[in-house]
């Protein structure tokens, strides 16, 4: 597990669109959801409360991990960029869930990242992309030079 710039879970569909105004779901169903969010302290519960409207056959567990890391990756995007708004994308599927967390602040140096957590975690970088990258199955980010997209797969049983 670790940084890769052509994740095997990113698909082509999760490119950047039109952007939205900002706040709301925009789409949402048993299978996933779209929605934009603002930068302000409740974008988290808000992304968390949307969450609770997938499907109901993803199993406890799951869903736990899938709120917490949402959680830590939204979190990272209001604290640590100054954009106005965010993009969270879920899909669900048989096998996996897949979720992009999308903002148009600054890139990370990824590099200086993997060496601080190589051996193990560094308290300085926070807990958000260490959880991510312990409890993924896999995960990524990638750049287009004017948005930074952070994705991570979790296997379903």
């Amino acid at each position: 597990m670790g940084w890769t710039q052509c994740p095997t879970g990113y698909t082509q569909d999760m490119a950047p669109e039109a952007r939205s105004p900002v706040g709301g779901i925009e789409t949402q169903g048993p299978d996933g959801l779209r929605m934009r969010l603002g930068s302000g302290p409740d974008a988290a519960a808000e992304a968390r409360h949307a969450i609770g409207q997938l499907r109901a056959d993803l199993d406890p567990p799951l869903m736990e991990t899938l709120r917490l890391l949402v959680t830590e990756l939204v979190t990272n995007s209001v604290r640590h960029t100054d954009c106005d708004a965010l993009t969270l994308k879920i899909a669900v599927g048989r096998s996996a869930v897949l979720t992009e967390v999308t903002d148009d602040g600054p890139a990370f140096d990824l590099e200086l990242y993997e060496a601080a957590s190589a051996d193990e975690h560094d308290p300085g970088f926070g807990w958000g992309l260490f959880l991510v990258q312990r409890l993924a199955k896999s995960w990524g980010v990638k750049e287009d030079g004017h948005s930074k997209r952070v994705w991570f797969e979790l296997g379903r049983a």
